[in-house]
């Protein structure tokens, strides 16, 4: 039994603070624990198992909603009849296991040490004209889920992605006037009316191409209203960067 004490959550961190040599002797001396399982894994965050289950969403996705599609690369029906406020989305994986995990465990669990590579894993998803954007604006979450929180998960995946794509964030770019019940608890049928006129946006956005990032989406009504209110302040485009995208 491997009873060497484990380090989890500080992947490539020597690296990021230029400490080299040092860290790479930590790294054999404390090796990492997997995110999802605990166990020990050789490198990186995940274990073999869990990495080998992670749930990359697949190419041919609508454009717009990030839903399987066809593989024509075309709109969805859905957003064909009723289209969305949102101009694109871009997501890294479907909402299953073991991502779901991640996710709770950073929302719920206080796990920030998983925004590393949940930021990392979406990273591998921007490329070419996904990268085309003036600003990066976070899911708000009201003050109040905010204080209870303490934190804004989207706001901690939203700042890396900021400093690894050059892209400027605004936190408050977007703001959450009302304190809607959890979209999780309604039908599909409901959430739409859940956050209408949930969001505001203080700022003059005339022209420019706006990013919302956040963790998951599910029916996309609360992205679809987040959307409105940056168009309603002059945003030319809106793209969604999502972690994971539910079925």
């Amino acid at each position: 039994m491997n009873d060497r004490p484990v380090r989890g959550g500080l992947s490539n961190w020597h690296q990021r603070l230029g400490v080299g040599v040092f860290g790479q002797v930590l790294d054999t001396l404390l090796p990492h624990s997997c995110l999802v399982c605990g166990l020990v894994c050789d490198g990186g965050d995940l274990c073999v198992a869990c990495r080998g289950a992670l749930p990359w969403l697949g190419a041919g996705a609508c454009p717009v909603c990030a839903l399987p599609g066809d593989g024509s690369g075309e709109r969805c029906g859905a957003c064909q009849r009723h289209p969305r406020a949102f101009d694109q989305t871009v997501a890294a994986f479907r909402y299953a296991f073991p991502v779901d995990r991640l996710v709770l465990a950073l929302k719920y669990g206080h796990r920030l040490d998983v925004v590393e590579f949940l930021t990392f894993s979406l990273r591998q998803r921007l490329t070419g004209d996904f990268v085309e954007a003036d600003v990066i604006v976070p899911m708000p979450l009201h003050p109040r889920r905010l204080a209870e929180r303490g934190f804004n998960q989207a706001a901690e995946i939203g700042r890396r992605l900021a400093r690894e794509t050059g892209i400027p964030m605004k936190v408050g770019g977007l703001i959450r006037d009302r304190d809607t019940a959890p979209q999780v608890d309604l039908p599909l049928s409901a959430r739409g009316a859940n956050v209408r006129g949930a969001f505001r946006c203080p700022q003059d956005l005339a022209g420019q191409r706006v990013v919302v990032v956040d963790d998951v989406m599910t029916s996309g009504a609360s992205l679809h209203e987040a959307a409105r209110a940056l168009k309603s302040r002059g945003a030319a485009t809106v793209c969604n960067w999502i972690v994971a995208r539910t079925p």
